[in-house]
C-alpha cells in the first residue's frame, strides 16, 4: 500500500504508509516523534500532530478532560465539532452565553462575562471549561482572566484555537497571543487554517499535566488508522517555516498583519478589533450587508472566508504585500452607500428537554421550519460557515428560531419523533 506505489502525479511520491523508517503517528518513536518534538519546542508545550483537523483534537481534549457522562461548561459560540464530541462521550453541557442586553446572543460568538463564567463553574462543578478563541470574527477572549477563574476552582481550561495557530508569532507586551501562553491547559490549532499546511493538519497542545502516551492512545481511537503522510509531511515542513518566524521575534510576518485596518478606517470602513490575521469588515458602515460586500469583492477576484447579514471576513495569513494592497485598493474603490445599523442573527437560550446524546439517537422526523416551535431538536442546526448552532440537540425550538432559520434559507429541521 498504497496502490499507486508512488507512481503518477508528483504528489504520489510522498503518499506512503507505515513502512520501515516512516514511523507510526499514534506510536511515534522515530521521525514523527522527532518532528513533533521540534514543534513542541516552538510552542513550549507537548504538541501532537493530527491528520483529522481540530475535530480529532477536540474529541481527544474532551475525552482527556471530562469523565464519560460528566459535565463540561462551554461558551455557546462553539463549532459543531464540539457538539459531536459531546454526543460521542455522553457529556452534559452547561452553556454560557455571550453578553447581551437583548436576552439573545450574536450567533458568531461575542464577549463573555467573567462573573457569569465563575457563577457557572461554582453552580455546576464541571471538570472542564471549553471556550473558542479567537471566534469567527477574530475576537479574542481574555484567556488570562478565564484561566485564573478556572484554576482557582480546579477546573481544566480547554481552548478551541482552531483559527489561531499563527498567534504563536503575534506578540502583545512581548508575550505571544497564543492561548498556551495565557493559562490554557489544553488547546487545539487547525494549522491548515492560518499556516502553510495541507487541509486536515492540526496540533493538539497540552501542558505537562497531561500524559502524552494516553493522549496518543485516545487520538488513535477516534482517528483514521491510515493517517495521511502528505499531511504529516506538510506539518513537518511547516516547522521549518515556524522556526524561521520565531527567529524574527516581533518582526515576524504574522506580527505585521494588523497594519491593514487603519487605512480602511480612514476611508470610512469600520472593522471588528481582534486578531491581526482576520480582517472583519462591518459592511453596514459603507451601506452594504456582509453578503453584498462579499459579492462586490468577488467582482474584483477576491474570495471572502465568511459573510452574513452584518460582516464580511477575510483571512489574511499567507498573503503577500501585493495581495494585501490589492484587497485594500478594491475596498477603497467600492461605491459608498448610506450606512445603517445591521440586523444581527441572534441566538436565544433554549429550554432543554433531553441530553445531546439521547436526542441524537432518538427516532427523528423532518419537520418544516414553520412548524418546529415547541418541538425537540434532534440534531444541531447550524448555518455553516460558521458552524455555530442555532439550536442544539435536546433543546426545544422557539418562535424566534423560525424567523432566524427561515432568514438563512433553512426549510426543514430534524425533530425528535413525537409518540
Amino acid at each position: 500500500m498504497p496502490g499507486h506505489k508512488g507512481k503518477g502525479d508528483e504528489i504520489n511520491r510522498y503518499d506512503i504508509t507505515e513502512i520501515d523508517g516512516a514511523d507510526s503517528l499514534y506510536e511515534a518513536s522515530g521521525i514523527i516523534l522527532e518532528s513533533e518534538e521540534r514543534t513542541s519546542a516552538v510552542y513550549d508545550s507537548q504538541t501532537l500532530y493530527s491528520c483529522g483537523g481540530s475535530t480529532l483534537c477536540i474529541q481527544t481534549m474532551l475525552t482527556m478532560c471530562v469523565p464519560r457522562g460528566g459535565t463540561v461548561a462551554a461558551a455557546r459560540g462553539c463549532h459543531r465539532a464540539f457538539l459531536s464530541a459531546c454526543i460521542m462521550c455522553g457529556l452534559d453541557v452547561k452553556w454560557i452565553y455571550p453578553c447581551s442586553d437583548e436576552g439573545a446572543s450574536d450567533m458568531t460568538g461575542g464577549e463573555y462575562d467573567l462573573t457569569e463564567i465563575a457563577l457557572t463553574l461554582d453552580r455546576y462543578r464541571p471538570s472542564c471549561l471549553y471556550i473558542t478563541s479567537p471566534d469567527y470574527l477574530g475576537r479574542l477572549a481574555p484567556i488570562d482572566d478565564i484561566a485564573r477563574i478556572c484554576h482557582d476552582r480546579g477546573v481544566i481550561l480547554a481552548v478551541d484555537n482552531a483559527h489561531g495557530a499563527y498567534l504563536r508569532f503575534v506578540y502583545k507586551d512581548g508575550v505571544p497571543l497564543h492561548p498556551m501562553y495565557h493559562g490554557a491547559d489544553i488547546c487545539c490549532d487547525s494549522a491548515h487554517k492560518t499556516l502553510p499546511v495541507l487541509t486536515g493538519g492540526a496540533y493538539l497542545h497540552m501542558s505537562d499535566a497531561f500524559d502524552r502516551d494516553r493522549a496518543k492512545a485516545v487520538m488513535s481511537v477516534y482517528g483514521s488508522s491510515s493517517p495521511s503522510y502528505l499531511i504529516l509531511r506538510s506539518l513537518d515542513l511547516c516547522t521549518d517555516h515556524m522556526e524561521a518566524q520565531l527567529s524574527l521575534g516581533e518582526e515576524s510576518y504574522y506580527n505585521r498583519l494588523g497594519d491593514m485596518a487603519q487605512p480602511l478606517h480612514e476611508c470610512g470602513i469600520d472593522t471588528v478589533r481582534g486578531e491581526p490575521g482576520k480582517l472583519t469588515l462591518i459592511a453596514s458602515s459603507i451601506g452594504y450587508t456582509g453578503r453584498e460586500l462579499s459579492d462586490e469583492l468577488r467582482r474584483h477576484g477576491i474570495e471572502c472566508e465568511f459573510a452574513d447579514s452584518a460582516y464580511t471576513v477575510l483571512m489574511l495569513t499567507g498573503l503577500d504585500g501585493d495581495e494585501l494592497s490589492r484587497i485594500e485598493a478594491a475596498l477603497k474603490s467600492i461605491p459608498r452607500k448610506e450606512p445603517f445599523a445591521p440586523k444581527l442573527p441572534l441566538v436565544y437560550p433554549h429550554e432543554k428537554a433531553m441530553s445531546l446524546r439521547d436526542a441524537f439517537f432518538a427516532e427523528s422526523e423532518s419537520v418544516p421550519v414553520s412548524e418546529c416551535a415547541g418541538r425537540i431538536c434532534s440534531r444541531a442546526v447550524t448555518v455553516c460557515p460558521p458552524g455555530i448552532a442555532v439550536t442544539v440537540g435536546g433543546e426545544v425550538y422557539r418562535e424566534e428560531d423560525i424567523r432566524l432559520l427561515s432568514s438563512q434559507g433553512i426549510k426543514t429541521v430534524l425533530c425528535v419523533k413525537q409518540p
